[in-house]
């Protein structure tokens, strides 16, 4: 009897198992050590690489309606805070687990959405002890980065580079260097006689995200370059290999050897200034090892600070940043750019070619460039999408004198190039193309906003509304060069770049020789941005490495403790249905306050596992449960992880020999990003846990209404 009511529920809660397989596939993507995936498309055979919970649940068959709550319950987050989807993604797979475990033993629906949901409430506010301000943040990661340099100065007497200074990396400097390069007497020391292993070994894994790089040995002459979180690499360290030229790391040109010739676009202002009133050390801490976005985000932050005449500026303008991925240069061009680069046809770059030294004339046009446009109205619906369709334009129609009337109006205001929020008719495009008139389409609404302000341009829908007053001047365009001054054609693409004096605009260059890893880098570094974004207006943010889900696995479980210390009769007084296999209500709470906390800890075991920290779950569970043990033993759990995030981060070995306090690099996570990704995780279990349920009509609705599990079913 039990194992067939037990097929019955499994078989009433298809939802639950449905979010949990969803969930599996994502458990490698938890953590900033991502084991990344290939994305096929049956029908192009075209593969795109994705570190990416967004991504890779839109590639997965969510036809059933599980599925489709848990896609829109990710595309809300990722919507509202472009970061934490991976989290909420394994928590909601976890959660499904755990809830179904309760239903194994026979545990109320009520009981599990009302204590689980006053669970993860208490957990929520249990770890604002947590939380700290980012200029305290800053100062301590200011002082710390002082004592560490003296320390490495006193030890390795390793030369750093322009790795501390953004001017070497934007556009009329270099992109981020990918290589390590220390002198060859540091290489030359035996393994034996290495006394600075302390000091200069690998970041460990505990940081969540300083990957060390290979080390090449140059001459004494050389700049070192730091990679990854700029920790340094020592001959004590096990080689690391790359078997892929695609995907090393390591920059395959000897453009970063350039690095001391290249005048930097911004005056000598470092990212990482030790007055405490930039960010750069904030933006280290929350970068999680994406190296690369880390040294374009200090640029772009420094370019904003410098051009608002503020360095102590703490908000990061998301609205004047823009993104251009390039295939064909290798990731170490990547750069940032002021201005709007993007990519035209080969076409448009003859136009480009002619028009390139030449102030423009420009045009912001609102809507679709196309004769069947019409305008929805400036108060546009949420979730509508205009699909609009470019009929053949033949000679002597209507649709002939509308391209006449507008290529005239446009000769006439002397209009030299278009920027069009939506799609453009390709006729009228090929007309104005033979008038040396540039039109890009599809550009975003923020890039028209940053040129309105800069040309004193006025967005119109139509251009029947096109009048002098609302035309802007002052526009240059060229053709995009890299960094070493080579010009870029892409395959049918040509890189171009659109400036003016004045406007707020940059551009993140991000580029790449794998076509499969355009998409990885541009997610990768729009999460990074958003991150330090909501750090920044929200003025604080948690601890990381696995501290705060630490802690909330510390408190579930001793909350599950205390509910099993009122007496037994209490709880029965309370609960009058004596018949379950749970004893008491008493019993039921801890059963799913404990089931919670399985949760916390799948979390934090597969990040150890992710991260290289635990062969197995088994090792991983062992080193929580020391950290556990110790927590209660202090008497102040949160004292506890306090202590062992500032010593060296709270996800790592009981005793890791690798690890040294002053080398140590500080982590730090958004505050209202991760608490809403719990919540929606949750609140998406108990939603389907809910109404994942049978419904029964029939002579069997009286006996079920008299029988002991009648508080199982809704009898209408």
């Amino acid at each position: 009897l039990a194992m067939a009511f037990r097929e019955v529920t499994a078989r009433r809660h298809i939802g639950l198992q449905q979010l949990s397989a969803f969930a599996l596939a994502g458990r490698t993507l938890l953590g900033p050590v991502k084991s990344c995936k290939f994305v096929v498309d049956e029908s192009t055979n075209q593969s795109v690489l994705t570190c990416s919970a967004v991504r890779l649940i839109e590639s997965l068959d969510l036809s059933s309606a599980a599925g489709q709550l848990l896609n829109e319950t990710i595309q809300a987050q990722n919507k509202e805070f472009k970061t934490g989807m991976s989290s909420l993604l394994f928590l909601v797979g976890a959660w499904s687990d755990a809830v179904l475990e309760c239903l194994q033993q026979n545990v109320p629906v009520s009981v599990i959405g009302s204590v689980m949901a006053e669970g993860l409430n208490s957990c929520c506010e249990k770890v604002q002890c947590l939380q700290l301000s980012i200029h305290d943040v800053n100062k301590e990661l200011c002082s710390s980065s002082a004592r560490k340099s003296i320390f490495e100065n006193k030890t390795s007497h390793i030369r750093s580079n322009s790795f501390l200074n953004p001017q070497a990396y934007f556009q009329k400097g270099v992109s981020a260097p990918e290589e390590v390069s220390v002198p060859r007497n540091v290489h030359s020391c035996p393994e034996d006689s290495c006394n600075f292993s302390t000091s200069c070994l690998f970041s460990t894994l505990s940081d969540f995200g300083s990957v060390a790089s290979l080390v090449k040995p140059v001459d004494d002459k050389s700049r070192s370059v730091i990679s990854g979180s700029g920790v340094f690499t020592s001959c004590c360290n096990k080689k690391k290999l790359s078997h892929s030229r695609y995907f090393s790391t390591l920059a395959k040109s000897n453009f970063s050897s350039q690095v001391g010739n290249l005048e930097g676009y911004l005056s000598g202002q470092s990212a990482y200034p030790c007055e405490c009133n930039g960010f750069g050390h904030l933006a280290m801490a929350l970068s999680h090892g994406n190296a690369t976005s880390l040294k374009l985000l200090q640029n772009i932050v420094a370019y904003q600070q410098q051009r608002a005449e503020c360095s102590g500026s703490s908000q990061l303008n998301v609205a004047e940043i823009v993104t251009c991925c390039l295939l064909g240069l290798p990731e170490s061009y990547s750069c940032v750019c002021p201005g709007f680069v993007t990519l035209v046809s080969p076409e448009q770059a003859s136009v480009i070619k002619y028009l390139q030294d030449k102030p423009l004339g420009i045009l912001l046009m609102d809507g679709d460039l196309t004769e069947q446009y019409r305008h929805l109205g400036f108060n546009r619906p949420h979730n509508v999408r205009t699909i609009s369709e470019q009929p053949s334009l033949q000679e002597g129609t209507s649709g002939d004198m509308w391209l006449r009337s507008a290529l005239d109006m446009l000769m006439r205001f002397e209009v030299n190039l278009i920027l069009v929020k939506g799609n453009v008719c390709e006729k009228l495009m090929e007309r104005c193309m033979a008038n040396n008139i540039l039109v890009i389409g599809s550009v975003k609404a923020h890039v028209l906003r940053a040129f309105e302000k800069a040309s004193g341009a006025q967005t119109v829908p139509y251009l029947a509304q096109l009048h002098a007053c609302h035309l802007g001047c002052g526009a240059h365009v060229e053709v995009w060069r890299a960094c070493d001054g080579r010009a870029m054609e892409l395959r049918e693409l040509v890189p171009v770049k659109i400036d003016m004096q004045g406007i707020p605009l940059l551009t993140a260059v991000l580029t790449t020789t794998v076509a499969a890893k355009l998409q990885l880098i541009e997610d990768q570094f729009w999460t990074f941005v958003y991150r330090l974004h909501h750090a920044l207006d929200e003025e604080k943010v948690f601890l990381g490495g696995g501290a705060v889900e630490l802690l909330c696995l510390s408190h579930t479980q001793m909350l599950a403790e205390q509910s099993l210390k009122p007496a037994r009769t209490n709880a029965e007084k309370e609960f009058h249905n004596p018949s379950w296999l749970a004893a008491s209500l008493t019993e039921c709470k801890s059963v799913v306050l404990q089931a919670l906390a399985s949760g916390w800890t799948q979390y934090l075991s597969v990040v150890l596992c992710n991260t290289a920290k635990a062969a197995s779950r088994f090792e991983a569970c062992t080193l929580i449960e020391c950290h556990l043990k110790k927590a209660a033993d202090c008497g102040s759990p949160s004292a506890y992880i306090l202590k062992e995030f500032r010593r060296s981060g709270v996800v790592q070995g009981v005793s890791d020999p690798f690890t040294d306090p002053v080398e140590g690099i500080s982590v730090y996570d958004n505050v209202a990003a991760k608490v809403e990704a719990w919540r929606r995780a949750l609140d998406l279990v108990l939603l389907v846990l809910q109404t994942d349920a049978e419904i029964i009509t029939g002579p069997e609705r009286n006996r079920l209404s008299n029988s002991d599990v009648s508080s199982e079913f809704v009898f209408l």
